[in-house]
């Protein structure tokens, strides 16, 4: 089979002016970036208030692997079998950050014959969104260490500075540094840091925010230091938030693109799941339900982060409801969480699927608390048997799921019919959906309803001073946010070498940080860092463009 360069460069791709007629927008309505790209006015989500909303299915899956699920092809693929159905379908995405793909992950554009194009833009610089992103962050940063410089005015303890710099690169030499050396004219020495851009409170904000007025508000409530009388400063207080906005102007215009089969396609915003919430923009989301019949959108990593914050975070701050959710999920995944060597994943091998599908039932009982119905989508591959499927069919329809092949990464939108048919149904019924835990909980008890109910934890372990400082932020009146777990996201546990589904541990939460802008507590727990490191042999050593612009290496 052809590379997803390959295919991606063989594609068709209309103008994407027809894309946007074909929607029923007007020149108005959008900006052109180039032949294959556009902005979203903000006026089409204005004007269509009053319209009925389309149904909306979220995209999840099992814990990641290094053998892969294929979430991001399953969400393209479907959205494209939907349309070849006759329906209006548009799929909603995040937008690939420059860290992971260039590290280990590689691009984030779907693969095979079920991607998002241009590819090779959306995986590189885009429409700029993420540089803008950088840029408002680190203007605020060095606002605030000029503070510190111009004689300290707001009283900031420099040992209290929470705002670090960000960079949208995986880079571990930069986690941790010294600012301010050199001259007394070269600022307060300190010690500072750098996140992945995608960790930046200001991707999370630009992702759940509803316009330019409340982009402004959420920019100003962002603490960024404390004072030596243990108060919070914001971005407000140092004077930063007009300019942000100003550099954020066409960042929170949402994106538009198309798919290998030209269904419209929105990718806007790219929060990382296991730091972040890990969902594209609601502008993006709420603009497509305005816009077509079916809207499909992901939620990033496995369920246990991903979606769960798509429904206590996402879904509580805008009200949108999920009409139907699909688990993707793999045979080798599966058979890799048993106990199956990666190398030996292509063998039949019935003990380790047995061994490794309750990562899956645990999962889909878990989606079953939210009250949504699910589909699971088994992302078919070549060396997967007959007999494992069955085994597979038999323990999902037990859990009262419906479970359907998708074979869309070899066969497009014809590979994804069975899916996308189970999908109708179920979106034809009713979604009682729910939120796992009430607003008046305590900070603690948010954490720890997510740990026992969603990871299946014994309780949950808290760090120095965490418990202090959960308390502080209730009385400065974040109490009644909800909780942004940053967990690994290759284990229920937080310890990436846990598969399946462990029992008999417990979480431990080392830090909590006040995202006020965003509207949730971070809670750290293991060793998730905030700003990845490359791996020994990272993916850019594979890639490459000749003297006629060919990629290779980028997928």
């Amino acid at each position: 089979m052809k590379t997803d360069v390959e295919i991606a460069q063989e594609s068709k791709l209309l103008p994407i002016a027809e894309i946007a007629y074909g929607l029923g927008l007007q020149d108005t309505d959008f900006e052109p970036y180039g032949r294959d790209k556009a902005k979203l006015s903000l006026s089409v989500l204005e004007q269509a208030r009053a319209e009925a909303d389309g149904k909306l299915i979220l995209v999840t899956a099992i814990n990641p692997t290094p053998a892969g699920e294929g979430k991001t092809t399953t969400n393209v693929g479907l959205s494209m079998a939907l349309n070849r159905l006759g329906k209006k379908a548009i799929t909603t995405l995040r937008e690939p950050s420059l860290g992971p793909c260039f590290g280990i992950k590689g691009g984030a554009a779907g693969g095979g014959y079920s991607q998002v194009l241009p590819m090779d833009d959306i995986n590189l610089h885009f429409t700029g969104d993420f540089h803008a992103i950088t840029s408002a962050h680190n203007l605020l940063a060095a606002m605030l260490d000029n503070s510190l410089h111009q004689g300290n005015p707001l009283d900031i303890d420099p040992k209290r500075v929470v705002w670090k710099r960000v960079l949208d690169m995986n880079d571990r030499a930069l986690r941790n540094i010294i600012v301010g050396l050199g001259s007394r004219g070269d600022g307060v020495v300190r010690e500072a840091g750098f996140d992945i851009t995608v960790a930046s409170e200001i991707m999370a904000i630009l992702c759940l925010t509803s316009g330019m007025t409340d982009l402004k508000a959420r920019l100003g409530r962002m603490v960024v230091a404390y004072t030596y009388a243990n108060e919070p400063v914001t971005a407000s207080d140092l004077g930063a938030t007009g300019a942000m906005a100003l550099l954020l102007k066409d960042a929170i215009l949402p994106n538009l693109v198309q798919t290998t089969e030209n269904t419209p396609a929105i990718i806007h915003g790219g929060p990382f799941a296991n730091i972040a919430h890990g969902c594209n923009s609601i502008l993006a989301t709420k603009t497509a339900l305005k816009l077509a019949d079916y809207v499909v959108t992901e939620a990033g990593f496995g369920a246990d982060l991903g979606a769960q914050k798509f429904f206590d975070i996402v879904c509580r701050q805008t009200g949108m409801k999920p009409d139907a959710v699909v688990l993707v999920a793999t045979v080798r995944a599966l058979k890799l969480n048993g106990g199956q060597a990666k190398e030996d994943l292509g063998q039949e091998n019935l003990s380790a699927l047995a061994a490794g599908l309750p990562n899956l039932e645990q999962h889909l009982e878990n989606l079953q608390k939210y009250g949504v119905p699910v589909v699971v989508a088994i992302n078919r591959f070549p060396s997967d048997t007959d007999a494992e499927l069955a085994l597979l069919d038999g323990r999902v329809r037990a859990k009262g799921a419906e479970i359907a092949l998708s074979e869309v990464f070899a066969k497009g939108s014809a590979g994804g019919l069975e899916l996308a048919e189970k999908v109708i149904a179920l979106c034809e019924g009713e979604s009682a959906f729910q939120v796992l835990y009430d607003d008046k909980l305590s900070l603690r008890a948010k954490i720890e309803s997510i740990a026992k109910k969603i990871y299946r934890a014994d309780g949950v372990d808290f760090g120095a001073g965490v418990l202090t400082q959960l308390r502080r932020f209730e009385k400065q009146g974040y109490g009644a946010l909800p909780l942004c777990m940053a967990k690994t996201q290759y284990s229920f546990s937080d310890d990436p070498k846990k598969l399946g589904a462990p029992r008999g541990f417990r979480i431990t939460v080392r830090e909590v940080r006040v995202s006020a802008g965003a509207g949730f507590v971070v809670a750290l727990t293991g060793d998730v860092m905030t700003m990845p490191g490359l791996p020994a042999v990272p993916a850019a050593t594979g890639m490459d463009i000749d003297s006629a612009g060919r990629i290779t290496g980028l997928s």
